[in-house]
């Protein structure tokens, strides 16, 4: 994946960092490939639960599109910036400190979970240059926050701080400062215990059934929910063991 992009093991997670801190993490073409890179790598590998996407630094977790360069991709099915037009079949948690912003922010849209330090800042600024959205943030952003809401930051381009993030929906939790890589660790080990066809399953059915009218969401959920019944008839007859009362193990 070259001196840009390191991908590392780490327990149950994959985690994924954008490794050009002197141009805040913005993304150019041999980024993009490796992102991808990592990507696949992620989604091959059985053991990697949980893939942890985050930027070195200290400074951002990405500026967005390198505009110094020689351009990207745009027209790659993987996407532009590596892998947003892509799904990942298991979750994907942004770690983020700094600067999220353009291309950054819709990186971290891809994910299902944002954590933030309170020093962060989102926004499409790219808006300022002319710049589209072409990650997948016009479609991402409103399924996130509601169409208002995406609306305001889409159109005006305004920076948005770690605490207006959190009141929108957009992050998921703020950490202490410098802990975000340490808090995503975490959570990934958290959602890796849990058993995960039933898991797997209940994230898809939650992605896939959002644009569906509701009986055919339901049908779905139907559909994958029944896929899983081993795994969850051996949960019930733990939890009628004795396994897991008063919310141990959650």
């Amino acid at each position: 994946m070259g001196d840009v992009v390191s991908y590392e093991r780490e327990g149950a997670a994959a985690v994924l960092t954008i490794e050009r801190p002197r141009c805040r993490n913005a993304v150019d073409l041999d980024t993009a490939r490796g992102l991808r890179a990592g990507f696949d790598a992620f989604e091959s590998d059985p053991k990697a639960r949980v893939l942890v996407l985050t930027g070195a630094g200290g400074e951002a977790f990405c500026a967005g599109f390198d505009l110094k360069s020689d351009g990207l991709e745009v027209d790659h099915p993987a996407g532009p910036l590596g892998f947003t037009r892509l799904t990942p079949r298991k979750p994907a948690i942004a770690a983020i400190d700094g600067w999220a912003v353009a291309g950054g922010l819709e990186l971290a849209l891809w994910c299902d979970l944002r954590l933030a330090t309170p020093g962060s800042t989102f926004g499409c600024l790219e808006r300022r240059w002319g710049v589209p959205l072409v990650d997948g943030g016009t479609q991402r952003l409103p399924r996130l926050i509601g169409l208002g809401r995406a609306l305001d930051l889409i159109l005006s381009g305004r920076p948005v701080d770690a605490e207006e993030a959190l009141a929108i929906g957009l992050v998921t939790e703020i950490v202490a400062p410098g802990a975000h890589l340490e808090r995503a660790l975490e959570l990934a080990e958290r959602l890796a215990a849990f058993p995960q066809r039933a898991l797997l399953a209940d994230r898809r059915a939650a992605i896939e059934g959002l644009g569906l009218p509701l009986d055919e969401g339901i049908a779905l959920e139907h559909r994958l929910g029944r896929e899983t019944l081993a795994e969850a008839l051996e949960g019930a007859a733990r939890f009628a063991a004795g396994e897991g009362r008063h919310g141990a193990g959650a």
